[in-house]
């Protein structure tokens, strides 16, 4: 007979008490030392990996790393930072623009506002939750592709879009797990729970998880 669709409290708790015990203190793996400089990075990632975001940022940093700078740079400037990343031309003009916003409407810092956060060009739901939960501190979920897929797949938290999927994890993730959440399910749905065959044989929470069949080692 096989288990229900949902996790169970008891599973939900087992899977990140799991987690948090292999990794302690998850951290985002785009490299950053500001708050903007993290705005800016994850504004690029979109459809892009971290390891080639770092690549163009260890570039772009050290000529522009606040919004004044940046916008000085101007967008052809940004633009031969970050050439090796996909959709860089539209990239650069939404960076360029959200600088110029954070100088006019801001002050030149990252607003700790998901509404003003949404209205910067480029940025998304998905990277408001990114910058309040990495910068901020808040209990917050960006479902990126690795998490929708783990939160469907695992039975944690189902959902038919990335929003109800997200409206899910802030339900079910216990308050002592919800500020941390966010990395540890990225990390293991980029490296362990993959899209194409998931490392079932290896996975430290695969007896809560509710996806079947699991996989075996190649």
């Amino acid at each position: 007979m096989s288990r229900p669709a949902w996790m169970e409290a008891a599973e939900i708790e087992r899977f990140f008490a799991t987690l948090k015990a292999a990794n302690p203190m998850p951290a985002s793996e785009l490299e950053y030392s500001s708050v903007f400089e993290l705005l800016a990075a994850v504004l690029l990632s979109a459809q892009a990996t971290d390891v080639s975001v770092n690549k163009a940022t260890r570039r772009l940093f050290p000529v522009a790393n606040t919004p004044r700078r940046m916008l000085a740079l101007g967008a052809e400037g940004v633009m031969e930072h970050i050439r090796t990343i996909g959709l860089y031309r539209n990239k650069a003009k939404h960076l360029v623009e959200t600088c110029r916003i954070l100088l006019e409407q801001h002050g030149g810092r990252v607003p700790h506002d998901r509404e003003a956060l949404e209205a910067l060009p480029g940025v998304g739901r998905k990277t408001a939750n990114v910058v309040l939960n990495v910068a901020f501190g808040e209990p917050t979920c960006a479902v990126d592709t690795h998490l929708f897929r783990l939160g469907n797949r695992t039975g944690l938290a189902p959902g038919k879009t990335p929003y109800e999927v997200e409206m899910q994890l802030l339900r079910r993730i216990p308050k002592a797990y919800a500020e941390d959440a966010h990395h540890w399910l990225i990390l293991h749905g980029r490296y362990v729970c993959q899209a194409r065959k998931p490392q079932c044989w290896h996975c430290q929470v695969a007896e809560v998880c509710h996806f079947e069949p699991k996989t075996a080692a190649p």
